[in-house]
């Protein structure tokens, strides 16, 4: 299946929206780079860089959130792993919670939270100070979520299990992660059963999941308070669709998403549909923009003092 997507692949319905759609199909064909993120919670990222190159594994530096890529295989195996040094992760996937841009002593929710990757980046954002609560509702994913927060040293975090659509209480959160169940279409090149893409039943089931998860995370914001909606899926009925139905339903207000990496705008019309102008605020990222899977991120500001 190298060098080309299957015939009956559902992603071939984004060639016109995709740019650089043969560099795309080229990236989404090999398989992606390991990728660290080192947990600042204990270690710096030269400390990290400096333990493992002694051990004789190459790393390249990605120029955010101390980042290496590395043709290196089994270090999830490794004793810097089960010490809490790094955490296995796809670039793309450090970048919601960039967008976030959490601070300690702040009050965070991260609505979707297992296996805890994200949880764990903000909490080392948050440098362990405030309130974060990593929110889980599938109990079978509760002992990846509570291995990984305990082994990367995460002190500041509380679990729940509720249906994140009906999240309870009256606390308001100053940020809120919405990384929601999607598709999945963007992790093709670790998963090659995903370079056919996703049905339309499937993407139309979840899309209707991410627009409850959005209302209800927006509505957990204090005013002034950023929300950021991302997922690992290209289809726009589960991206700028959703950010628009969120637009529609709330006032809520799209601010820039500014990232480190190159990335796409977010569309504003795709088949008979057409979305506000300001969701092209939104940001797209595609395999071959940071050799990594794919991705969609969005900022929504509830308006307020």
């Amino acid at each position: 299946m190298n060098g080309d997507l299957p015939e009956d692949s559902h992603l071939r319905r984004y060639r016109d929206i995709i740019p650089e759609w043969s560099r795309f199909v080229a990236a989404s064909t090999t398989a992606p780079p390991d990728v660290l993120r080192t947990n600042t919670l204990y270690v710096t990222g030269e400390e990290l860089q400096t333990r493992l190159e002694r051990r004789g594994v190459a790393l390249r530096s990605l120029p955010w959130e101390d980042l290496f890529s590395t043709s290196e295989s089994g270090l999830g195996r490794s004793l810097e792993h089960w010490l809490g040094w790094f955490y296995l992760q796809e670039a793309t996937q450090t970048l919601p919670v960039v967008a976030l841009d959490p601070r300690p002593g702040e009050a965070v929710l991260d609505l979707c939270a297992a296996p805890g990757g994200k949880t764990s980046q903000i909490a080392a954002r948050m440098e362990n100070c405030g309130l974060l609560v990593a929110n889980e509702p599938s109990g079978r994913r509760h002992p990846a979520l509570l291995a990984n927060l305990n082994r990367l040293g995460v002190l500041n975090c509380t679990v729940t299990a509720y249906r994140g659509e009906s999240f309870p209480g009256r606390e308001r959160f100053d940020r809120i992660l919405v990384d929601a169940p999607c598709s999945a279409e963007g992790t093709l090149r670790k998963d090659p059963s995903m370079r056919t893409g996703a049905t339309p039943k499937t993407i139309e089931r979840l899309a209707r999941l991410q627009r409850r998860l959005l209302i209800r995370a927006f509505d957990l914001l204090r005013p002034g308070g950023v929300l950021v909606y991302s997922t690992c899926t290209f289809a726009p009925e589960e991206n700028e669709a959703a950010v628009a139905a969120l637009l529609e339903a709330r006032d809520a207000a799209v601010e820039p998403v500014v990232l480190p990496v190159r990335g796409a705008p977010g569309i504003t019309t795709w088949d008979d549909s057409s979305y506000p102008d300001d969701v092209s605020r939104c940001v797209r990222i595609y395999p071959h923009h940071i050799d990594s899977g794919g991705g969609f991120v969005a900022r929504v500001v509830r308006r307020g003092a």
